[in-house]
């Protein structure tokens, strides 16, 4: 037994048996309430008499739609005015047995704090931002940022599990003008809008990549948020690729869709699990994909895959809990210029470079930073894994 599980193994035996209600906090974004999961599930089969609640943010609730290890959502704006934050209080105050705070903000373990006299949790590593948090804490978990992910720092928070899976949205019917895309050959589908320009792809390369698939007579869907970001990059892949003469215009809308702001999350997920194969930068649909089991591409520039890469479905969680990936993959054989690994149906690719991963936010570690990493991995690679 490694000594993080002797730790937990001790602290866990503080927990209440056979609490009645639980609260789980799940205040960040929807890819962390997806990898928050298999937390859920986990703690459904211990507690199977409970209910079990999830308090999160309501533009990320979607993710848990239709989620069967949990009773109810309690949705929260982001930045509460105070009027909000007195009805949460009343809401929550010492409504449960036990929370299990997912986050390592103060505002994540307040909330803790004020709905259950007995709660667990994550927190920073930093002993100026911790104690605190810890003395509240029957059991805490610290942050790794570069050796524990996220799905195993969850679980580390309740009793073992031998494996882990994320639990995907329940999918919901496809609008009409996608069913020609679906059950007539091979489906694609891309995301290429993170929320930070560090994270991005350039659209040159989407384009290429696109048109690729379109020349094989493969179909593609681009997916994205309605929001004027994700529409005007989808935009401007779409324009490209019918700039690039790989068919007539109206070969190309036959072929490609621009399904930006048109889905739900139920909806992705039922257009996911019809796909022959998805990929995507480092973005909440990629861990989405991987949540559906479809062969999954990961682009990954500078988050380190140890922490935050795609959680490959029914993995076995480790013993000595580390992580499923290594910080970087090995060059690929046939093309040095990136890194590959793969887990069950999910390849990570790493762009080159002795500082990838860095978890900066680009190469001047700002959110609307370039990252030479993804601008130096070539389209050419990712139609080779695609072809391969």
């Amino acid at each position: 037994m490694s000594s993080a599980s002797f730790r937990d193994f001790h602290r866990l035996r503080r927990l209440p048996k056979s609490p009645k209600r639980v609260l789980i906090i799940a205040t960040r974004q929807i890819g962390d309430v997806l990898c928050t999961t298999p937390l859920m599930r986990r703690a459904r089969e211990l507690w199977p008499e409970a209910c079990i609640d999830v308090l999160g943010y309501d533009k990320t609730m979607g993710m848990l739609a239709g989620n069967p290890d949990i009773n109810q959502v309690i949705e929260s704006s982001e930045h509460p005015g105070p009027a909000e934050y007195r009805q949460l209080i009343r809401r929550l105050f010492r409504r449960y047995d036990l929370a299990i705070v997912t986050q390592p903000s103060d505002r994540a373990h307040l909330y803790g704090l004020l709905a259950a006299p007995k709660r667990v949790g994550i927190v920073p590593q930093a002993k100026a931002h911790n104690w605190w948090k810890k003395w509240l804490c029957l059991h805490w978990v610290e942050l790794d940022y570069w050796q524990q992910h996220v799905v195993v720092e969850r679980l580390r928070l309740l009793p073992p599990a031998r494996q882990a899976s994320l639990t995907p949205p329940a999918a919901e019917p496809l609008p009409a003008q996608l069913q020609p895309f679906v059950g007539q050959g091979r489906l694609v589908v891309v995301h290429a809008t993170p929320m930070w320009r560090f994270k991005r792809w350039p659209v040159s390369h989407w384009a290429a990549l696109v048109s690729d698939q379109l020349s094989q007579g493969h179909k593609v869907v681009l997916t994205g948020s309605a929001s004027h970001q994700d529409q005007s990059l989808n935009q401007e892949i779409v324009d490209r690729v019918q700039q690039s003469g790989v068919g007539p215009i109206g070969q190309v809308s036959a072929q490609l869709f621009n399904a930006a702001g048109l889905l739900s999350l139920g909806q992705v997920a039922s257009l996911l699990k019809a796909a022959w194969a998805y990929v995507g930068v480092d973005t909440s649909i990629t861990h989405l994909a991987a949540a559906c089991s479809t062969r999954t591409i990961a682009l990954f520039g500078a988050t380190p895959p140890t922490n935050f890469g795609p959680w490959p479905q029914q993995t076995a969680v480790a013993e000595q809990m580390q992580s499923v990936w290594q910080l970087r993959g090995e060059p690929d054989s046939s093309d040095q210029s990136i890194r590959l690994q793969t887990v069950g149906s999910v390849t990570i690719v790493q762009g080159p470079g002795q500082c990838v991963p860095c978890r900066k936010a680009g190469c001047q570690d700002r959110f609307d930073s370039h990252s030479d990493c993804l601008d130096r991995l070539p389209a050419t690679a990712i139609m080779g894994l695609l072809r391969s």
